[in-house]
């Protein structure tokens, strides 16, 4: 029987399914090497809850079924899991998904696969329970004039708009916080950087997790939920379930405005290009992927990541900035509301090798997410910050009805 489980990995992955196994009744142990919990890519990321819609450069839709689900669910596992509502987080208004002149995909291809997306949100029974209902789930492909509104035509394309919503991040984060102090069942083991997991060698399905500052344990099941590191952590127990490794260190800028700005929330794509989000018309989430990429490796362990000095995210801010104007003039709006600006982000771990700017790009492809495990020892590929609170309840799930 499962009484006892270590997770590693204090993001929205770990959290959730420590919140999940803890209110099945099992003690849990929530590792992470960050003081806190949601420090790092949980809490600073867009916050998209998809359906699917960004990845046209696997047009087979398998990545976008892998995804939907969890989207489809994210509204429902979060509500419960925290006790918030989500509707005072989520953005307002439909996606706008602008084709840049440099895509890896056609335009009309993007299209043919938009309107396949589409059709296949509103046959799912679960189409209701998304952030706002997509039971009747459409595409709009922008008119000329519309598309000349919100973008520079010398760099965009063409521009759909579809019903995709955004959660503030850190909104959800620190509802999630709350939620895991205030469970009895979770106890947070926080900055302790984990090294290995090593199996019990008199018990049998036993663990220990072994950190900097020592070993810990033994525990009936370990929930190996990092993004930094995953992979490595599983080879330290002979577990190696993943096609290829890809860490990536990305960083964004989020803006706080003196007054409401109403703009557009897009996406410029498919490849490494931008995104902005507008939350509530007074806090912003702005991208541009070359710009905050700022480590990159296909290996088992990740890469160092150059610190940066204070001089380098005022840079980077204005470099954010410079390039998203030049392609969405709106965006200058933002700029000169802008009284507060943060640079943050942290670990993206995936499967697949090369880059966005590709199309022949693996990375492309997202379907191979999802638990594997060795016994009791589990490893999850998260994916997708949406695909998260469904993949822990159905872990859990699992581990209580194994025990």
């Amino acid at each position: 029987m499962i009484r006892s489980v270590a997770v590693l990995g204090a993001g929205i992955m770990g959290s959730s399914t420590a919140l999940h196994l803890a209110r099945r009744g099992v003690a849990v142990t929530l590792f992470d090497e960050a003081p806190e919990p949601f420090s790092g890519a949980s809490r600073w990321n867009e916050g998209k809850i998809h359906l699917g819609f960004l990845y046209a450069a696997d047009p087979t839709l398998r990545t976008a079924r892998a995804v939907v689900a969890g989207g489809l669910d994210f509204k429902h596992q979060v509500e419960h899991l925290t006790g918030m509502s989500l509707d005072a987080a989520t953005t307002t208004v439909d996606d706008h998904y602008l084709v840049h002149r440099d895509s890896v995909v056609a335009p009309a291809a993007v299209g043919v696969y938009l309107a396949d997306v589409a059709a296949m949100v509103s046959a799912s029974p679960a189409a209701g329970r998304y952030l706002v209902d997509v039971s009747d789930c459409v595409v709009h492909r922008l008119a000329a004039a519309d598309l000349e509104a919100v973008s520079d035509p010398t760099f965009v394309v063409a521009g759909y708009r579809v019903p995709e919503r955004s959660v503030d991040t850190t909104m959800v984060a620190d509802a999630f916080v709350d939620a895991l102090r205030a469970e009895a069942g979770v106890a947070m083991a926080m900055a302790h950087r984990i090294i290995s997991v090593q199996a019990a060698k008199d018990v049998r399905e036993q663990w220990f997790v072994r950190t900097a500052d020592g070993r810990h344990g033994p525990f009936d099941a370990v929930v190996n939920a990092l993004w930094q590191g995953r992979p490595a952590v599983d080879e330290s127990v002979g577990h190696r379930p993943d096609a290829g490794h890809q860490h990536r260190y990305r960083v964004s800028v989020f803006v706080r405005t003196r007054h409401a700005v109403d703009t557009p929330c897009a996406v410029l794509s498919v490849g490494p290009f931008g995104d902005i989000k507008n939350y509530n018309g007074r806090n912003f989430y702005l991208s541009w992927y070359a710009l905050g990429l700022l480590a990159r490796a296909e290996t088992v362990e990740p890469p160092s990541v150059p610190e940066m000095t204070h001089a380098g995210r005022r840079d980077l801010t204005r470099g954010v900035f410079e390039a998203l104007r030049s392609r969405l003039p709106w965006v200058e709006r933002i700029e000169r509301a802008t009284t507060e600006a943060r640079v943050e982000g942290g670990w993206v771990y995936s499967q697949g090798s090369g880059l966005l700017d590709d199309p022949r790009a693996t990375v492309h492809q997202r379907s191979r997410l999802g638990i594997t495990n060795l016994g009791t020892y589990y490893s999850v590929d998260t994916g997708k910050y949406s695909v998260a609170p469904t993949l822990a309840d159905r872990l859990a799930r699992a581990i209580t009805r194994d025990g």
